[in-house]
């Protein structure tokens, strides 16, 4: 089974890619979700996030409030180091396991920071998903209503295009509307599938 990463920086269309993916029947495991899973209050992670992190990124229902976790994380590498420390083994446990249970001729998995954690050599192929960064800004406040700033932040913690480009074995231009990125999820699948042939 070929494990394809596929990454991107905020905004870029990593979820919609996924789901075109999906429309192929091909299993998508992200990397985000298995996060929310990790987090949900009762769990391992979430006790020593809010150890370390203290109690007030949590609201008054022991959930997790993220905003007052990034607003910790994305100005300071130490802190994002820990949560990471935190995160990304119980991430990658959670991964194995869910990989373990296909038998499908190749997976993508979604992980939005692949290069800022040197992930990539762990998998048979990246694929990118790219676009301007002014639409990456437009697009990521509105759908998540963040401030200029905000977002900006964001994308400063994350790597630049071209060094996601750099990586990358394929390429997913969404700069252009969606029946042109769709159509680009189209033959990626058909060439992935070639690849799984002996």
């Amino acid at each position: 089974m070929i494990r394809i990463a596929l990454t991107g920086g905020i905004g870029c269309g990593k979820t919609t890619v996924c789901d075109f993916f999906s429309q192929h029947n091909v299993p998508v495991i992200d990397t985000d979700i298995i996060a929310h899973e990790l987090v949900k209050p009762g769990k391992t992670a979430l006790f020593e996030i809010s150890d370390y992190f203290g109690s007030d990124i949590l609201f008054n229902d022991g959930s997790l409030n993220r905003k007052a976790l990034a607003s910790k994380v994305f100005n300071s590498d130490k802190n994002r180091l820990h949560l990471e420390y935190i995160l990304h083994p119980k991430i990658k446990q959670a991964l194995q396991l869910k990989l373990n249970q296909l038998t499908s001729c190749y997976v993508i998995i979604a992980i939005p920071l692949l290069i800022e954690t040197n992930q990539q050599a762990d998998y048979d192929r990246v694929l990118v998903i790219d676009c301007e960064e002014q639409q990456q800004i437009n697009r990521t406040i509105a759908r998540d209503q963040r401030s200029l700033s905000e977002v900006k932040a964001i994308m400063k913690s994350q790597v630049s295009r071209q060094q996601r480009i750099a990586v990358a074995n394929d390429v997913i231009d969404n700069t252009q509307n969606i029946n042109t990125l769709q159509s680009q999820v189209d033959l990626l699948h058909k060439k992935y599938m070639k690849l799984c042939k002996p």
